[in-house]
């Protein structure tokens, strides 16, 4: 992910701390200098990280730790609540009729985001409409259009029109009906006069109650100027930051929202219209540092067994921890796993898992994973329901015949049947729980606080 280096220098500084109780000044010192070193490197713009440091070394020399908290501990909330406070809070997007529009340059990923946002309204129970008028850009119109029917929302756009304001107007006109209107304009690879009096023009006609800046994470230090330019012409209500699955270094995108002092909406984070996140600046910084981010996790889950659910009505995953644990109960658990994303992006998220930890692994130990998922995924589609439904029944001959059928070998059918021994030996652990004997559990995997302060980052913070 987008920062990701910064995260993993930021986690590193930390490091250097461990086992100290209390911090000298030359401690502080080398701390802000490497902090100041990371925060650059990933394009954050030097004033706002001379800020940002200068704060950090003063609440460090001065604030007493809490009784019982380690050096470490005691910087990393202090990195982590002056992070928080850069970045800022939420752009304001009320679940109500409104109309939003979206600008940037060329290339920074608008008319995707379009199709994002309006899944995102579409899934909080709204009904949304995309509204192409970029005539600039070759292609625009069918690209917008099939993104508006992946994400299943309703569109509007005229390939043979040549007035982007004239589409704009009976746009909306077309998709009266929806609740919110998503408006997509055209870009230019660079900030021009034409594009800042399209834009205008374009504001003018729809009236939107929200102008979205659609930046690159990749920007750099070319995010100021353009954010400067785009907020004195129309004003920047929010920053939508795309193409943060990517290795782009993303500070300057940070830079862009302190420029307009505006803040961030919506996080792109993949292809796909499902890959968008509602931007939240403690759980974003927590996940940076390797703290975890559970309340977008929850929403992934919860999104990810509503559509396995949809899709299998006669399938609740209570019933693994009432019955036997079958191969098909593993098959619809892999399923709902891809659907919450990138296995990188959800180990990010969950504290203890992500950060340090993932810091360990080599660059495509989660490619790997991601493999073996769909490499298990193949032999189970190769082996009978009744199979599925019976593993234990499974034998030399018939491990032969699956490998056969699925293109791999009989060590992967193995180690698939020992993944699902495993899972069901550890379910039969829940088996019979009360809701103390759970919360017990739950309390001793995240390292004995339940997880509630700083200091109970679970086992491998």
């Amino acid at each position: 992910m987008v920062l990701d280096n910064l995260g993993s220098s930021l986690r590193s500084t930390m490091d250097t701390l461990r086992g100290k109780s209390r911090l000298d000044e030359e401690d502080v010192q080398e701390i802000v200098k490497e902090i100041q070193r990371s925060l650059l490197q990933a394009d954050v713009e030097v004033d706002l990280v001379m800020d940002l440091s200068s704060n950090i070394e003063e609440r460090a020399l001065n604030e007493e730790p809490p009784g019982g908290t380690s050096a470490r501990d005691h910087i990393l909330k202090i990195v982590y609540e002056e992070m928080v406070e850069v970045v800022g809070d939420s752009t304001e997007i009320p679940l109500e009729p409104q109309t939003i529009m979206l600008s940037g340059l060329q290339g920074s990923g608008k008319t995707t985001t379009a199709a994002k946002i309006a899944w995102w309204f579409s899934k909080k129970g709204l009904r949304p409409a995309v509204i192409q008028t970029d005539t600039f850009r070759p292609g625009s119109y069918q690209q917008a259009k099939q993104m508006a029917e992946n994400a299943e929302v309703s569109f509007y756009g005229d390939p043979d029109a040549e007035d982007p304001v004239k589409i704009a107007r009976d746009g909306l006109e077309a998709t009266e009906d929806a609740d919110v209107h998503i408006v997509d304009t055209a870009g230019r690879h660079a900030l021009e006069s034409e594009l800042i009096d399209e834009i205008e023009e374009i504001e003018r006609e729809v009236n939107p109650d929200r102008n979205l800046l659609v930046l690159d994470a990749a920007i750099g230090q070319g995010a100021k100027e353009q954010a400067r330019e785009f907020d004195d012409a129309i004003g920047v209500d929010g920053v939508t930051i795309t193409k943060l699955d990517g290795t782009a270094k993303g500070g300057g995108a940070l830079t862009a929202v302190n420029e307009t002092d505006s803040s961030i909406a919506f996080l792109g984070t993949g292809e796909t219209v499902q890959d968008i996140e509602r931007f939240e600046p403690d759980g974003f910084i927590s996940r940076l540092l390797g703290m975890g981010d559970l309340k977008q996790l929850s929403e992934r889950v919860e999104r990810a067994m509503e559509e396995t659910g949809d899709e299998d009505e006669d399938w609740e995953p209570e019933d693994m921890l009432e019955g036997s644990f079958t191969l098909k109960d593993m098959q619809r658990q892999m399923d709902a796993m891809n659907k919450m994303g990138p296995l990188d992006q959800v180990m990010d998220m969950i504290p203890g898992m992500g950060g340090g930890m993932m810091d360990q692994l080599p660059d495509d130990a989660m490619d790997v994973t991601q493999d073996r998922m769909r490499n298990f995924e193949v032999i189970m589609d190769s082996m009978t329901d009744e199979e599925l439904e019976d593993p234990r029944s499974i034998g030399a001959q018939q491990v032969k015949r699956i490998a056969r059928g699925s293109g791999t070998d009989e060590e992967t059918v193995q180690e698939l049947l020992q993944q699902h021994k495993m899972m069901d030996k550890t379910l039969n652990q829940f088996q019979g729980m009360g809701d103390g004997d759970m919360q017990r559990m739950m309390k001793k995997m995240q390292g004995g606080d339940g997880g509630g302060g700083l200091g109970g980052m679970g086992p491998f913070g």
